[in-house]
């Protein structure tokens, strides 16, 4: 299908993509990837009436690792994967996710900004932000605020951007070296979205005792979900198979999906459980420690 006429805008800064954003409020759509939002146009599930191209502001292309990781609006999915830096235990989570993300073709012109701001209930960014507790800079007119994810995801394909604003980068902290992640993701076909999906990060105490951990589902809601239940129970616990079990167990009984041709509810409600569980072990076996 052909999308509905509208505008094209090809903005040369940050400041100047803000100005069109203002101009043209809810008529206007940043463009940077264009991955979800042109086949949603093709499809007429989109029709700005006015599109801002961000792809000209290179202060935007950038991927820093000092302090924090560090990723523009415009840095695509490949510069994450890679990243000679993402090979490190610590890393993990992150390049599990740039590994899977729909398909090679894609993540050449895909963001991870661009993902989060999309906010796919079966997004792969979306989940592994959550995990890792991510935040989001956001500039409107009264400057840039820092959102965590958790804030960040409001509904099914709605965020905390508002009429306005745009989202200029997402910030991970940096993990400890006794940190790891895993990101298991079950679907029909390569590319395909996720069935079901689960972002882990775990750090350890130097006495071997779980000192933080994150838990996320993608596909379970109407948004990617934080399963604090299964986080809580993890917290200050050794890691053991009965721990893992109780997390998995949580994180299924959390788990909101809806039945669609991947699978009923049921499945998809187990298949979240043994997911979490397969991450763990994962995490875990990355740090050396068997559970």
């Amino acid at each position: 299908m052909i999308p509905a006429a509208f505008d094209y805008i090809r903005a040369q800064s940050a400041d100047e993509a803000l100005a069109h954003l203002q101009q043209h409020g809810a008529d206007a759509r940043v463009l940077a990837g264009g991955q979800s939002l042109i086949p949603a146009m093709r499809f007429r599930l989109a029709r700005p009436a006015v599109l801002v191209d961000i792809n000209q502001v290179r202060d935007l292309d950038y991927v820093r690792t000092n302090g924090a990781l560090r990723i523009g609006a415009i840095a695509r999915d490949t510069a994450i994967e890679r990243a000679p830096w993402i090979r490190e235990t610590k890393w993990s989570l992150l390049q599990d996710v740039s590994r899977v993300v729909a398909d090679p073709v894609v993540r050449q012109m895909a963001t991870v900004v661009g993902s989060l701001c999309h906010n796919d209930p079966a997004g792969d960014w979306t989940t592994a932000a959550l995990a890792a507790r991510a935040e989001v800079t956001v500039r409107g007119k009264d400057g840039n605020r820092s959102v965590s994810i958790d804030d960040f995801l409001v509904d099914s394909f709605t965020t905390a951007v508002q009429e306005g604003e745009m989202a200029l980068a997402v910030h991970f902290p940096t993990p400890g070296d006794r940190t790891a992640g895993s990101y298991q993701k079950v679907e029909r076909k390569v590319g395909d979205y996720a069935t079901a999906a689960a972002a882990i990060q775990v750090s350890l105490r130097p006495e071997g005792t779980i000192a933080q951990v994150g838990i996320a589902l993608s596909a379970a809601g109407p948004c990617a979900v934080r399963v604090t239940e299964a986080e809580d129970l993890l917290v200050g616990q050794a890691p053991s198979a009965e721990a893992i079990r109780a997390a998995a167990d949580a994180a299924s009984r959390r788990s909101e999906p809806q039945a669609d041709l991947r699978g009923s509810v049921e499945y998809k409600k187990h298949l979240a459980g043994v997911l979490v569980a397969r991450g763990l072990r994962q995490a875990l076996g990355r740090l050396g420690v068997q559970a």
